[in-house]
């Protein structure tokens, strides 16, 4: 494993996108297989990153254990959802898969009685982010355990753990037919390109993770892709028959990103899944989970991970957030706050899966617990690869500190080249281990960080979601 420390005067970047004109012309330029990233703006020499602050607004409170968090965005034409009918209407204005609304992973039921009593309970709410005045999420507006709404649909249920969504819904005979959408969900990745929303969940402490894989009605996917797993991956009972690269699921999935189709030629979706021991599996929506990286990629974080995500102040990781490049290679970047790093990792590809060929560790001054990852740009015109966990062609990206409460912005080679405190109202400059989430809007001008604890103008309701305005470096 190669070691990357940041190096002002060498590395280089894109500017800030400035603006949805401006972001369109850098997605735009990620549909050129040919764009690398040496042929972008070079910092200047003594280029110093700068540290401000970012002013937020207060969007919603009560969202329980808040950690992952994506907005929806727009689904391509290659996408069932668009091209189904009933699908479609969930995409609707207001409606739980309205592109400009938030998926929020929370730790609650909020009300529901819970499908399995040995499982996490959890939901994924979605949220309207044009509220004037905070949202502020009833504890018990869900009793009814299916996609309830509250507030004139300004918080919805997508999923949750509860009898409606379980996986038998639609797949009695599979081998998780008795498992739910979420447990403890704590990472979304949405597959705008040509499917749906895949969500990481640790349903018990110390037992098997899921990745699921969900309808717009929130149930685990009911077209027959897999008889054996139907929409819901776990342990090593998913797994592929025969395994080509050994991996599983059998300890909790703590992050999740869009890989695109499968190099078998199926245009299957495959999707990247960290899981607490440190390794890093690839999940076929068809064919099941081989491995990727192997235990100890990342950090472990099997003692730290906070399972119920009550969040005490002094709660170190909550997920593991995974982004992937694919543009002019195919790369992970994985988040490793236990190591105090980033890790770039390089894939390849044969007739069958990916494979990892390189993993290089990326290190700042600047990081303290990086937790979370969000694109500056993400991949948002690509058949393939569009998403919210996709960069798009030479995007930077941002790092979310969960230790010191600062977020980052950094290029794909390793460089910082600004770094934020948050300032919210009613809180001031967030201290350490309040920030758990990230999100970047689609028109790369906003972005949505999810907060442990409460706010003192509203007591009592636990977890916090805000927005501010995404940043660059002054004077590029």
């Amino acid at each position: 494993m190669g070691v990357l420390t940041a190096n002002p005067r060498s590395l280089r970047r894109v500017p800030m996108a400035l603006g949805a004109a401006v972001a369109v012309l850098v997605v735009a330029g990620a549909c050129d297989s040919q764009r690398n990233s040496s042929t972008l703006h070079t910092l200047p020499d003594g280029f110093t990153p700068s540290m401000g602050t970012l002013d937020a607004r207060l969007v919603a409170v009560g969202v329980h254990g808040a950690s992952g968090i994506r907005q929806v965005g727009a689904f391509l034409d290659a996408s069932p959802i668009l091209t189904n009918g009933p699908f479609q209407a969930f995409t609707g204005p207001g409606q739980v898969l309205d592109p400009s609304r938030l998926l929020v992973a929370s730790s609650s039921n909020y009300g529901a009685p819970l499908a399995r009593t040995d499982h996490q309970p959890g939901s994924v709410l979605s949220l309207d982010i044009g509220a004037k005045a905070p949202i502020v999420v009833p504890p018990d507006f869900a009793k009814g355990g299916k996609q309830d709404a509250t507030l004139d649909g300004a918080v919805r249920v997508y999923a949750a753990q509860t009898a409606n969504f379980l996986n038998s819904v639609y797949h009695t005979d599979a081998v998780t037919a008795d498992m739910p959408s979420v447990s403890n969900p704590v990472g979304i990745s949405i597959n705008n390109a040509f499917g749906r929303p895949w969500i990481a969940n640790a349903p018990t402490s110390g037992g098997a993770g899921t990745i699921t894989v969900l309808d717009p009605d929130g149930r685990p996917l009911a077209a027959v892709v897999s008889a054996t797993a139907g929409g819901v991956f776990t342990g090593t009972a998913t797994n592929r028959l025969p395994q080509i690269i050994p991996g599983s699921l059998s300890t909790g999935s703590v992050g999740t990103a869009l890989l695109g189709p499968s190099p078998d030629g199926t245009r299957r979706a495959v999707f990247a899944a960290a899981t607490v021991d440190g390794a890093l599996v690839q999940v076929h929506v068809q064919l099941g989970v081989d491995g990727l990286a192997p235990a100890g990629t990342f950090r472990p974080v099997t003692q730290e991970v906070d399972v119920a995500r009550s969040f005490p102040i002094n709660s170190a990781v909550t997920h593991i957030g995974i982004l992937f490049n694919w543009v002019p290679s195919k790369a992970l970047y994985v988040a490793d706050p236990l190591r105090n790093a980033v890790l770039f990792v390089k894939l390849s590809q044969d007739s069958s899966l990916f494979r990892v060929t390189e993993t290089t560790t990326l290190t700042s001054p600047f990081f303290d617990d990086p937790m979370d990852l969000a694109p500056a740009v993400m991949e948002s015109v690509s058949r393939d690869f569009s998403s919210g966990t996709t960069l798009a062609g030479g995007s930077d990206f941002y790092v979310l500190n969960r230790g010191n409460g600062t977020i980052v912005r950094m290029t794909q080679s390793g460089q910082v080249v600004a770094a934020r405190k948050v300032n919210v109202p009613g809180i001031g400059v967030l201290e350490r281990n309040r920030l758990n989430g990230i999100a970047t809007s689609g028109d790369a001008t906003r972005m949505w960080l999810t907060l442990s604890g409460t706010h003192p103008g509203f007591p009592g309701a636990e977890g916090l979601v805000v927005e501010v305005e995404a940043f660059g470096a002054e004077g590029l």
